[in-house]
């Protein structure tokens, strides 16, 4: 189209000039200098550099983006689904109650649950085995884990088991009504209730809490401002969700969902037609991650979490969210105003070329500059926060 261009460019000045020696100097002329300035050099670097400036941007600021087509989904989102322990709370958590059940002894309780709960990395599970680390550690065999609902194995000859009321309940049947008082008191509270036992009967109730990070209030506003609808999601209990909710400032919550329960909640936002960017940090998380429009792994999360995502940070805290965000949409209008400049300079230059106004020498001048321009706008994110 160019060379296209050049040469309908010289024939009108040979036609008009009558084929004359003045007319095919000028026609030649004019025609190289179209050729010029219809060289898209800022056109090809518009995009590629705002990319790789914004990309390098983000890696120092702890935010590690996949590509292009994660930059561009970024912009787009309207709701952002937070996880809960380990995303909007800090997932150093804490036993904060033991209640046995049926007179157990304690020590017995921790030495168990303590050494299965330790083949586990779930947050709750290392909390679990913290509280219990003392003495040797039993080895574990058989160990079975099920994604958002409990574990279980062989500690030291018995078949043990901790996780969810509802995961105990499949094991032992319906749970006594000390056990039901325990696991509502525990989840009053605003804690995580694990029921734990072995050999087919409840041995306690383990209530384990978290806190909300330090920055998460702050960041669910930051993003109420963007114009974004923040949402809870989370497999734990209702009472443990909205008190972490409340403390942030959240109003929807979605609690108690297994695994492929928050895949299904992803894909009825997206069905309502929203646009949905799910933050998360476990195993638990990695196909939600995956099913949204874009996955953002929190930093210290799982490889799983990691893999399925479309943006990895690096930091701690929830403010690296906000960063990845603001980073994405500033990134795309520089891209589309580099667009913009390099488009209205060959429709304004183009002309001006043709009618023989523009030299080839200012031509080369006009379009060094062009490409001159788009490097220097997309530079201006490095001083992206």
């Amino acid at each position: 189209i160019v060379i296209a261009l050049s040469v309908l460019t010289l024939l009108a000045w040979m036609l008009v000039g009558g084929f004359s020696g003045a007319s095919i100097a000028s026609g030649f002329t004019a025609a190289v200098a179209v050729l010029i300035i219809a060289c898209p050099c800022a056109l090809g670097l518009a995009t590629p550099i705002a990319i790789l400036v914004g990309t390098g941007r983000g890696a120092q600021l702890g935010v590690l983006i996949t590509g292009p087509e994660a930059l561009e989904a970024a912009e787009r989102i309207d709701t952002v689904v937070l996880d809960k322990t380990g995303t909007l709370t800090t997932g150093e958590m804490t036993v904060s109650a033991l209640t046995p059940i049926g007179g157990e002894d304690t020590a017995e309780i921790t030495r168990l649950v303590g050494a299965l709960e330790h083949a586990s990395e779930h947050p709750i599970a290392r909390a679990i085995a913290a509280y219990a680390a003392s003495g040797t550690l039993i080895e574990v065999e058989d160990f079975t884990g099920l994604a958002g609902r409990g574990v279980s194995g062989t500690v030291d000859g018995r078949v043990v088991f901790a996780g969810r009321p509802d995961f105990a309940a499949e094991i032992v049947g319906v749970l006594p009504a000390s056990v039901q008082s325990a696991v509502d008191e525990a989840q009053d509270a605003g804690a995580t209730a694990i029921v734990a036992g072995w050999d087919g009967t409840l041995r306690a109730v383990i209530a384990v809490s978290d806190r909300v990070r330090s920055d998460g209030a702050t960041t669910v506003a930051q993003l109420h401002a963007l114009g974004l609808d923040v949402v809870l999601l989370t497999g734990d209990n209702v009472g443990a969700a909205e008190a972490a909710a409340s403390a942030a400032g959240i109003d929807r919550v979605i609690a108690g969902v297994l695994p492929e329960g928050k895949v299904a909640e992803i894909g009825r936002l997206q069905a309502a037609g929203h646009r949905v960017a799910m933050v998360g940090d476990g195993v638990n998380d990695a196909a939600a991650l995956a099913t949204a429009d874009l996955g953002i792994a929190m930093g210290g999360g799982t490889d799983a979490a990691m893999h399925a995502s479309d943006i990895a940070l690096t930091g701690s805290g929830l403010e690296p969210v906000m960063t990845a965000l603001s980073l994405s949409r500033r990134t795309m209008r520089i891209i589309r105003g580099n667009l913009f400049w390099a488009f209205a300079y060959n429709v304004a230059a183009l002309p001006a070329a043709a009618l023989g106004l523009l030299n080839p020498m200012i031509a080369g001048a006009a379009m060094a500059f062009s490409s001159v321009f788009v490097v220097l706008n997309s530079l201006r994110l490095r001083t992206a926060r």
